[in-house]
């Protein structure tokens, strides 16, 4: 007979009394480990970071978020005493990087560094498996630049924003706009500009910017809105014209081009916006740090000084509201989404990976 027969009817009542005690001792300790836990947890983040951290950019090395983050992460380096790994990782437009973020614990030693992409891009494609709100701690709102330059070739007949509107009303779906997908900063606010204007103006999908500006500059299409600093190489050679900048403001490095808002589309203002996450439930005292660094990196005169040459400002949002903007975005995101009602995209882009290290 095994060990777990071994004991007849007469012992049942005993072994009764002894489980209804081990429940009621259960009940006592529940309380004192729980704070325990806590108390636990709260240190860890006391202490952090207490090892090396990987910032997760889901697009192109070179890219802004590429930049931006080489210009930020020296900074966080110094000012969390640890090494701060920025690693590309590729695919589907930057969904890749972002859905393996998305999978990690959220410990705050993986991050995520992404722009409005974050939010604009899912809408438009089937394959996503997150939730750009709910599946991420929202930390902080880093930095902007100040729109897209809408801009059109330098021997284009359309001079002003206001001809081209009225030669876009003159001949429904007959301009053409470029855009280097669904989602993207060339292609939201060309959405924006069409339904705010009620004009015909058709997308021409392309696989990058640079293949749409040279087809821009070449006449192949009539428009495309392309950041501030690709732009200024363009207005400075000659081959382009631009006609208004996406922004609520004027950048100071094009400082004669108008804002649509100014040129009678109110309170339009699309900008390319920067963002830090962290997986989904983060320890509150890790967000707090985090947001805290940002702001205080954005700050520093040499960190200005390099986001004007990029024509970007540093924001450093509170992490409450920046939950509440990323919300915001998404929520529009849909609509023009369901506005536009495009064919569903199929991602099929096999993820890479690059790593490269910046030493505090």
């Amino acid at each position: 007979m095994s060990a777990f027969h071994m004991f007849n009817a007469a012992q049942a009542p005993l072994f009764r009394r002894m489980r209804r005690l081990l429940v009621v001792a259960s009940a006592c300790l529940t309380p004192v480990f729980a704070p325990m836990a806590q108390t636990t947890d709260s240190a860890a983040a006391s202490n952090y970071p207490t090892k090396p951290i990987r910032v997760i950019v889901p697009s192109p090395p070179g890219g802004p978020p590429d930049l931006l983050m080489r210009i930020l992460a020296p900074k966080l380096s110094v000012s969390l005493g640890q090494t701060v790994i920025v690693e590309i990782r590729l695919g589907a437009g930057g969904l890749v990087g972002t859905a393996y973020v998305a999978k990690l614990p959220a410990d705050g030693y993986t991050w995520l560094f992404t722009t409005a992409s974050h939010t604009n891009i899912p809408p438009f494609n089937e394959n996503v498996t997150y939730d750009s709100v709910k599946d991420f701690t929202h930390v902080t709102l880093a930095a902007q630049n100040f729109g897209q330059v809408l801009v059109v070739p330098a021997d284009s007949p359309v001079k002003t924003f206001k001809e081209l509107i009225a030669l876009a009303k003159k001949n429904p779906g007959k301009l053409t706009y470029g855009h280097a997908g669904l989602g993207t900063a060339s292609h939201i606010p060309a959405e924006v500009m069409k339904t705010m204007t009620d004009t015909d103006i058709l997308p021409v999908p392309y696989k990058g910017v640079a293949e749409a500006t040279n087809d821009l500059i070449a006449g192949r299409i009539d428009i495309f809105f392309v950041g501030t600093q690709i732009a200024q190489q363009h207005l400075q050679s000659g081959r382009l014209r631009a006609l208004a900048v996406t922004g609520a403001k004027r950048w100071k490095g094009m400082p004669d081009t108008p804002t649509l808002q100014e040129l009678g589309l109110k309170d339009f203002n699309v900008v390319n916006w920067f963002g830090l996450w962290l997986p989904v439930n983060a320890p509150a005292a890790v967000v707090s740090r985090l947001q805290a660094e940002v702001v205080k990196a954005v700050a520093q005169p040499d960190v200005i000084a390099q986001f004007d040459t990029l024509g970007l400002e540093g924001v450093g949002m509170p992490s409450a509201d920046f939950a509440l903007f990323v919300a915001k975005e998404a929520a529009a995101a849909q609509q023009i989404a369901r506005n536009v009602a495009p064919a569903v995209v199929t991602v099929t882009t096999t993820p890479a990976k690059v790593d490269t290290e910046v030493k505090k």
